[in-house]
């Protein structure tokens, strides 16, 4: 039976991906997220079909569909890059994490979009962020592209919902690109998330400007920082400036069934008992 909510952890990898089922099994999740190379350095040792063949055995043994796994990109990618040199770097590793999460059956693949670097317009950066995009879903099948909100630090795009949506706006395979909204950073973008009305409030936002069939993943985190702070520090559910509402919340929204509901919160050892209360709320 499949079952309706898929709720897991950013887990480690460490040691080979086939790990990675493993160590969410061990916490009693049915999704996941991990980096499928070394998320600070530009180049990752080619899978070898080795791996893949014990990665997908172990995801079975797990009852975790690939659906539910949601890989996460390096962090040295930046999709809207000014400098052109640069820009190519970063799409050449977009197009090398796409292809490993094809390698791997994988049909999603997280990323933080990009950043102007205050070198370029904001418009000029979407638009590169877009393109970034196009030239990676050419060249490989069945991975999404699943866009990052962020906090909006510094130079970071991405953080308020119209820049989303403009970035899907310019993607021309629709089908194939979505959105994982952070909590953290979308409470330190400027939603609020404290109360049920405010929740409702920001998500009908979300819905009406990016559109709710375009939310394929989330990261639930609460935060260190308070609302509009656009700090992005990620905290345990409940022990921040959110609070529990807001996760009880998105546990029982129609758009959150069958998508990956991953934790990054800042205690891994109390994963098992945060997967327990957020399955406990969509009942």
């Amino acid at each position: 039976m499949l079952e309706t909510h898929w709720v897991g952890a950013h887990v480690s990898a460490a040691g080979g991906i086939a790990n990675a089922p493993l160590n969410a099994q061990k916490i009693g999740a049915n999704a996941f997220a991990l980096f499928t190379k070394n998320q600070r350095r530009w180049q990752g040792a080619p899978l070898c079909p080795s791996q893949i063949e014990a990665f997908k055995a172990n995801c079975e043994q797990a009852n975790i569909p690939p659906d539910a796994i949601l890989p996460h990109d390096s962090y040295l990618i930046n999709l809207g890059h000014p400098d052109q040199a640069q820009l190519e770097r970063s799409r050449e590793a977009f197009l090398d994490e796409m292809q490993r999460c094809e390698q791997m059956g994988l049909t999603l693949l997280n990323f933080h979009p990009g950043s102007h670097l205050n070198k370029i317009s904001i418009d000029e950066c979407l638009a590169r962020i877009s393109e970034s995009i196009n030239l990676a879903l050419d060249k490989t099948q069945g991975v999404s592209a699943i866009i990052e909100n962020t906090a909006g630090q510094g130079s970071n795009l991405g953080h308020c919902f119209e820049q989303l949506a403009q970035i899907i706006d310019k993607v021309e395979d629709k089908s194939r690109v979505g959105v994982c909204i952070d909590t953290c950073h979308m409470f330190a973008a400027g939603y609020d998330l404290t109360t049920l009305e405010a929740c409702e409030a920001s998500f009908a936002q979300f819905d009406a400007i990016v559109g709710n069939h375009y939310l394929k993943a989330m990261h639930l985190n609460d935060s260190k920082t308070q609302l509009n702070s656009r700090v992005d520090r990620h905290h345990s559910l409940g022990a921040g400036y959110i609070g529990m509402d807001a996760f009880s919340y998105i546990m029982k929204h129609p758009a959150t069934r069958q998508i990956p509901l991953i934790l990054e919160t800042i205690e891994p050892e109390i994963w098992p008992q945060e997967i327990n209360w957020l399955r406990s709320q969509t009942r």
